[in-house]
């Protein structure tokens, strides 16, 4: 029988499926880094990565999720990779390149993570997408096939940011430059200090390494207490969500369908905080200028989005009885936490 395979590359992890032609998910496999522009590198999001680590990452997962599959490589029909770091017409050639020459699969196909994303989460696989995880990704894709994403056109802004602006709150509220605020304890807690100065000084050190520069486990710190009516947590999530909101509509624009309804799907694991703030800003901005977008929670996990698209480059059509294959055969949850 035919597979396909389908690959998520992101900066925390990532995740690859293997799916026969009916939807099922046969294997799976989990691993690093996959974003070219980040494997290898500790020192930030957008640093001078590895794309040999990147691609040492997609082979590790591959290799669990055929292993997983009882298949090989010959015995992939198509393979699609929606990646971080998949930014310019050379980096998605240089991905394409690396890809074919590991037969994974007899058509490839490489997109920006973004639109795998946007394909998870859209039932047609047109609309906007802000996939919110510990980067961000923005994307677009209208009905005639124009295609937008944001890349480096946007900042961070995803968990590492929230974390980030967390900090940055924290440390001007212990100088007094800004209002007392309930995450100077939960920053304390998290990191396990007794003061913001042994904060600072934890992160910032000789030795620290990357533990200063990815604070986006503080994301949910910083959404729990905006829940909790916090001031200065509110200002950050609103803050952050309203910027967000700003990029969907250039998505929008940049593809032509701002002026028409059409789906805005949020998906990611920032997303997935039960706290609705962050997406409640997002969705308020949007709806502004395009009063029509519909927010959809997306069904699927990102790399589902993969397995989609390599099912149509193979042919297939994707109906409600394989999408309700692909929900029921899923991996666990947990191979997604971040």
């Amino acid at each position: 029988m035919d597979h396909v395979l389908g690959v998520d590359g992101g900066n925390t992890k990532t995740v690859a499926l293997i799916a026969a032609r009916d939807g099922t998910i046969l294997g799976a496999g989990r691993g690093g880094c996959g974003d070219i522009y980040a494997a290898g590198d500790d020192t930030a999001i957008y640093g001078a990565g590895s794309p040999e680590a990147a691609l040492r990452e997609v082979d590790c997962v591959v290799a669990a999720a055929l292993d997983g599959a009882g298949i090989e490589t010959e015995d992939l029909v198509a393979g699609a990779f929606s990646m971080a770091g998949a930014d310019w017409p050379e980096d998605i050639s240089f991905l394409d390149d690396a890809l074919r020459r590991r037969g994974l699969g007899r058509t490839t196909l490489v997109v920006n993570d973004a639109l795998g994303a946007l394909r998870a989460g859209s039932p047609d696989g047109t609309g906007v997408v802000v996939a919110c995880g510990t980067g961000i990704a923005t994307g677009a894709r209208a009905g005639d096939g124009r295609a937008w994403h944001s890349s480096f056109w946007q900042e961070p802004n995803g968990g590492h940011e929230l974390g980030r602006r967390t900090l940055r709150a924290v440390y001007r509220s212990e100088l007094g430059l800004e209002p007392a605020t309930s995450l100077t304890g939960r920053v304390l807690a998290h990191f396990g200090q007794e003061s913001v100065e042994g904060v600072l000084h934890l992160l910032t050190a000789r030795g620290a390494g990357s533990l200063g520069t990815r604070p986006g486990g503080l994301a949910r710190v910083v959404m729990d207490e905006a829940a909790e009516g916090d001031d200065v947590a509110c200002a950050i999530v609103r803050g952050a969500g309203t910027e967000l909101g700003d990029y969907a509509l250039v998505a929008a624009r940049r593809v032509g369908i701002a002026e028409t309804p059409f789906p805005l799907v949020l998906t990611g694991g920032v997303f997935r905080h039960p706290a609705t703030d962050l997406a409640d800003a997002l969705v308020a901005r949007v709806r502004l200028a395009a009063p029509g977008a519909r927010p959809i929670r997306s069904r699927f996990e990102p790399v589902a989005g993969a397995v989609l698209l390599a099912l149509e480059a193979a042919g297939v059509a994707v109906d409600d009885a394989l999408l309700s294959r692909l929900a029921a055969t899923a991996p666990p949850a947990a191979l997604f936490e971040t």
